[in-house]
């Protein structure tokens, strides 16, 4: 596919918070990444309004295991108080992902941004260098670290596993008035299914069930507010001159 790459993302612990659990003060993550967790990891490797990412595939290298942690998450307003919580996580996990790049369509305004092979070489750097930012599993104390893959090398745990396995009702991500140009945050909901390790996500537009949240109005950005990504390019090929 037209700008697809792949990477391997692994860490000591991974917290993609159901948001069901949070009611109560507690964490519990889910059994997997969402899409829009991992649209989070991919733009800390490399992000530009410019582009909007799309994930194709994730497949799960390590078994699903859990642990729980007894945590103090401070209370901000007051900060002599800390109460207690217990945060299950996921414990030695391991991705490879698949996704490509397309236009952000609803920013017209960045159309001179929008040199679609310098965008790809640049990823791709940026996937060999560890990314352009610090990379998280879900949450700032689950730090992670991403390399290049071929998608589908070496040997995963459940590449044997036969049937389906079925996670239920998930979050799948986020809309936001950035991508959509719609004036609103809305959630989407669907039903993942693993097959031989590998989850095949829906597109955005695809997902069966979008709720809007709330009214919000887009993040403007024009040419003078980042940096190009010719000017970009043209740092990197000097940095690797030197």
């Amino acid at each position: 596919m037209r700008n697809q790459v792949a990477y391997c993302v692994r860490g000591p612990y991974a917290l993609f918070t159901d948001p069901l659990s949070k009611a109560g003060g507690e964490k519990l993550s889910y059994q997997i990444p969402s899409y829009q967790a991992l649209i989070g990891i991919t733009e800390s490797i490399y992000w530009k309004p410019t582009i909007t990412y799309v994930i194709d595939e994730v497949r799960v290298m390590k078994p699903i295991q859990m642990e729980s942690k007894g945590i103090r998450p401070m209370d901000y307003n007051n900060s002599s108080k800390a109460d207690l919580a217990s945060y299950t996580y996921l414990k030695d996990v391991c991705y490879q992902v698949k996704v490509h790049f397309i236009f952000n369509e609803s920013r017209p305004d960045l159309k001179a941004d929008r040199n679609e092979n310098k965008h790809y070489q640049i990823l791709k750097r940026s996937i060999k260098a560890g990314g352009r930012r610090d990379i998280f599993l879900g949450t700032r104390e689950c730090q992670a670290y991403v390399e290049p893959c071929e998608f589908g090398s070496d040997t995963g745990y459940y590449d044997d596993y036969v049937g389906e396995y079925h996670f239920g009702t998930m979050v799948h991500g986020l809309n936001y008035p950035d991508e959509t140009g719609k004036s609103e945050l809305a959630v989407r909901l669907w039903q993942p299914v693993m097959q031989k390790g590998i989850i095949k996500f829906l597109t955005p537009e695809d997902c069966p069930v979008v709720h809007r949240l709330k009214s919000m109005d887009p993040k403007r950005f024009t040419m003078a507010d980042i940096e190009s990504v010719d000017v970009l390019y043209q740092e990197l090929e000097a940095g690797e001159g030197k």
